[in-house]
């Protein structure tokens, strides 16, 4: 047999083989289809805490992306602003999507407030200890036009893990890959008009776990992985 189809069989079996691989290691089941459905309307209370929706605002939840967009990434959408018994008001916005691979990734604060015209000054990484367990968390600041100063505070989930950034995000999602799953995910997003800060930051933390240990078990797993 010639040198050069021997080659050439070599090469075909080759891709023959990565073909195959590649379609078993394709994820093909959606965990999502396995878990009870998820109602995050009915799973947020609207009084928890000191805290209860504010039936007096008019809006003021920034939607950082366009109405279509939403609707192909995210299967549910939740916005509402609570306020306290000292009047501060605490937005809340919670994105879900069923389907968490590559085309339909979740879209992070600092990429979606400064398309909107926002600049985002600060991004750290922090940790929100609960007595449920340890929430990693991001903290932005963030402003329009120097006018409205707006301190955010978000994490996502890919299942039912709680991650920041996209390093442990792709880790996330290889695992769930490795077993042939696709994994469900949400980005769980709090922020408040404010020129200060830190005391922002420390009422929205208080807010956070307010309302976790205000959820179910299964709801709170689903939402912060905790």
């Amino acid at each position: 047999m010639k040198k050069s189809l021997i080659s050439a069989l070599a090469a075909a079996v080759l891709m023959t083989s990565a073909a195959a691989i590649a379609t078993v290691m394709t994820p093909t089941r959606r965990i999502v289809d396995t878990l009870p459905k998820l109602d995050i309307e009915a799973s947020i209370p609207q009084r928890f805490g000191d805290w209860q929706i504010d039936a007096r605002s008019g809006g003021g939840v920034v939607n950082p992306q366009q109405t279509e967009l939403l609707d192909k990434l995210y299967s549910q959408i939740v916005t509402r602003t609570y306020v306290n018994s000292e009047g501060y008001r605490i937005m809340l916005s919670i994105a879900y999507g069923e389907d968490q691979r590559d085309g339909n990734q979740l879209h992070y604060p600092e990429v979606c407030y400064p398309a909107q015209g926002f600049q985002v000054t600060s991004n750290k990484k922090a940790i929100i200890n609960t007595s449920l367990g340890e929430l990693p968390i991001k903290r932005l600041e963030s402003h329009l036009s120097q006018q409205r100063y707006e301190p955010i505070t978000y994490w996502t989930t890919v299942g039912s893990t709680a991650v920041v950034g996209g390093k442990d995000k792709k880790i996330a999602e290889m695992r769930y890959g490795l077993r042939g799953e696709i994994p469900d995910g949400l980005l769980f997003r709090v922020s408040s008009i404010d020129r200060e800060t830190d005391k922002a930051f420390v009422l929205q933390e208080a807010f956070i776990k307010q309302l976790l240990s205000s959820l179910s078990v299964d709801a709170r797993k689903r939402l912060a992985g905790i």
